[in-house]
């Protein structure tokens, strides 16, 4: 046996393979290398794709690529998006883009990961030779990450042809220091013994065996390489190399129980059925769903006989019979359980979720008559893949259903903005055109006024400002009372005084005329852009008076054709969640039929075995009472 090519990364570390050379991830909650991003709404996309949220994250990207916000990372938005789709199970779509990617000339290091993705998608469908021909297209080193992933899924192809020895040559060559080093020895040994190279293949599965393990992950890989040696060592009829194998699996892992049936198997293949009884008593007396501590149940009693102990024997017998047809009945009664829906529904209950996609995983039994029965089933790729797709369909009938009375949270949103525009937009503009522009015009034409006025005199009087201007009329006034026949003494002697102070005005304000020429200038120009600025927010008002009831009218229509398309859709799903709930229970019965058919065939093994004993001891009875 072989482990199948293990995707340790998520078909969603597409995403993070970019063209700017981006590594695979082992999650998306890794800290990502820095990476410049020239587009914000693909920026937008990358956040929630790092905060998983994958289903929010492939849709904003797809109505940015609609709206063609993500120029700049083209080709990369369209990797991410294939390897999110790859995540949903959307290979058909993936392959698509992929195959479009390569088509259109992308850059290489675009074009590699494009080859292997596709190659990954068709392996995963099952199309071994065109999965073949694509990974020979990749003609550039990948990132290392993807560099091993496509070593695993050479061999696996290999494996698949049963071409042993070449899925062997080809795990040679990778690199042990990679981080899958162990798996690609595991695969490397069993691909050497299957091609004959027994030697080789074992002493890389037995220094797995006994390497140090700092995770239940790797202990369980260590588990699984001595199981693989025991089993290996069964069938070459050595069994005290077996026992020893064999005695390395934990008592308390995953793989314990088809040991300790392989450790029976190997103490009865040394002629002793008494070191056989003490492993399968202990399996037998574990759960009879599991199909080891089945054939314990009818093992015990084999080595009952095999020591002549025929009473113990036949007592076992009957009570493996007993077993069998209460485990019959137990197993009628959770096919009745799943046929009635409560597994599904029990499933749903106790595996919530927030989002859909492939990297949810089911971890929690529900509460059911039997719920043993189901870790077997519960275990199967296929019973898993389908579980997620009836959950990804009941996932997307809800959001439809949200999005469904959003539409109508919409209408209203769109009638008030309607309502608060009609009313409004006049008030703006009547306060724009009041308030603003005339204001400015009026200021524009006393400022034009000045400034001709002054150039036209070449003196300052024209910009003197409102002190100065006070000052020159006081003079004037005082040049009156002093010019008059009339005038008092002491006012006539003021003439002279009179005549200074305005002469040294009059000289100021020529002093000055260059610098208030310039700044009257400068001020003019002010006005004349603070006016035509007024003029287009006043034409921009105009135009969205014009403009802005024909996008109202663009947005409504957008909401009444999504409304009956969601319509639409929903009992698409809804037919879609059944057949799926469907198909799901007819997984889960046909696996308990075949528990079934197995304790069938164990409990005819066990009668067989009893009318032997009884074959036996009425053959000694008869020979007894002859004389």
């Amino acid at each position: 046996m072989h482990t199948p090519l293990r995707w340790r990364r998520l078909a969603v570390a597409a995403a993070c393979v970019l063209a700017s050379g981006w590594p695979v991830f082992a999650s998306a909650t890794d800290e990502p290398p820095l990476h410049e991003v020239q587009a914000p709404h693909y920026g937008d996309t990358l956040f929630h794709f790092f905060q998983s949220q994958y289903f929010t994250s492939i849709t904003t990207l797809m109505v940015s690529q609609h709206f063609e916000r993500v120029a700049p990372h083209a080709d990369e938005a369209e990797v991410l998006r294939g390897g999110m789709l790859l995540t949903y199970g959307l290979h058909r779509e993936a392959g698509e883009i992929f195959t479009r990617l390569i088509e259109k000339g992308a850059p290489p290091a675009v074009r590699d990961r494009a080859w292997f993705y596709l190659a990954k998608i068709r392996y995963q469908r099952g199309y071994l030779a065109p999965a073949e021909e694509a990974l020979a297209r990749v003609e550039q080193a990948l990132p290392p990450e993807l560099e091993e992933e496509r070593g695993l899924l050479q061999a696996n192809l290999l494996m698949a042809r049963s071409d042993y020895s070449g899925a062997a040559k080809a795990l040679s060559a990778m690199s042990a220091k990679a981080p899958d080093a162990r798996y690609v020895r595991f695969n490397l040994g069993i691909a050497q013994i299957k091609s004959g190279d027994k030697a080789g293949g074992t002493a890389l599965l037995d220094e797995l065996g006994q390497a140090y393990a700092e995770n239940e992950e790797f202990r369980a890989l260590r588990d699984r390489a001595n199981l693989a040696l025991g089993f290996a060592a069964l069938a070459d009829k050595q069994p005290q190399a077996a026992r020893t194998y064999l005695a390395r699996v934990r008592l308390k892992s995953l793989e314990a129980n088809k040991a300790l049936l392989g450790f029976g198997w190997a103490a009865d293949a040394l002629n002793d059925p008494q070191l056989a009884l003490a492993p399968w008593l202990e399996l037998s007396g574990r759960e009879v769903s599991d199909s080891a501590a089945l054939e314990a149940r009818i093992a015990v009693p084999y080595a009952y006989a095999e020591l002549g102990a025929y009473a113990q024997s036949l007592t076992h017998y009957q009570n493996a019979i007993a077993d069998f047809e209460r485990e019959r009945g137990s197993l009628d009664a959770s096919i009745e359980a799943i046929r009635s829906g409560q597994l599904v529904d029990a499933l749903l209950a106790s595996n919530p979720g927030d989002d859909m996609g492939k990297a949810w995983r089911m971890d929690v039994l529900p509460e059911l008559p039997h719920a043993a029965h189901l870790t077997a089933l519960l275990a199967q790729h296929e019973f898993q893949e389908a579980f997620k797709n009836l959950r990804d369909l009941r996932y997307l009938t809800a959001n439809l259903q949200a999005w469904r009375g959003k539409l109508d949270t919409f209408n209203d949103m769109l009638e008030t903005r309607r309502k608060a525009f009609a009313e409004r937009l006049p008030q703006v503009r009547a306060r724009a055109s009041e308030a603003g522009i005339e204001n400015l015009r009026q200021r524009l034409d006393a400022a034009q006024a000045q400034v001709t006025q002054g150039e036209a005199d070449q003196d300052g009087v024209a910009f003197a400002d409102g002190k100065q201007r006070e000052l020159l009329a006081r003079i004037a006034r005082v040049k009156a009372m002093t010019a008059q026949p009339d005038a008092a003494p002491d006012i006539a002697q003021a003439r002279d005084r009179v005549r200074l102070a305005a002469g040294t005005l009059t000289w100021q304000l020529a002093q000055t005329y260059p610098e208030r020429v310039w700044e009257a200038r400068k001020n003019l120009q002010v006005i004349r852009e603070g006016l035509a600025q007024a003029q287009r927010r006043d034409a921009a008002l105009a135009q969205a008076q014009r403009d802005e009831p024909a996008r109202f009218d663009l947005f409504d229509q957008r909401i009444k054709a999504l409304s009956p398309v969601i319509d639409a859709m929903l009992p698409r799903l809804a037919a879609l969640s059944k057949e799926q709930q469907g198909l799901m229970q007819d997984i889960a019965v046909a696996e308990l039929t075949r528990q079934k058919a197995r304790l069938d065939a164990y409990a005819m093994q066990a009668r067989f075995a009893v009318a032997q004993l009884y074959d036996r001891a009425n053959k000694g009875a008869d020979d007894a009472s002859k004389p």
